[in-house]
């Protein structure tokens, strides 16, 4: 089952904010590879939260 657009966006940024207080947590406690780790994952559901939904190339029509 296909979720809406924006539903999937605010999925994305939920996982990203869980994956920065986790990244916080390590880094507060000396684990910063951990930290690093987590901070690169959440980083990467930003990007996907960015991308869902229709792009503005899709959308133009070339001239004929």
């Amino acid at each position: 089952m296909m979720q809406s657009a924006p539903n999937q966006k605010m999925e994305h940024l939920a996982k990203a904010d869980v994956l920065f207080q986790q990244a916080e947590s390590a880094a507060e406690t000396g684990d910063f590879i951990s930290s690093g780790s987590l901070i690169l994952k959440a980083l990467e559901q930003e990007r996907r939260a960015g991308t869902v939904g229709p792009q503005v190339m899709q959308l133009i029509k070339p001239r004929t």
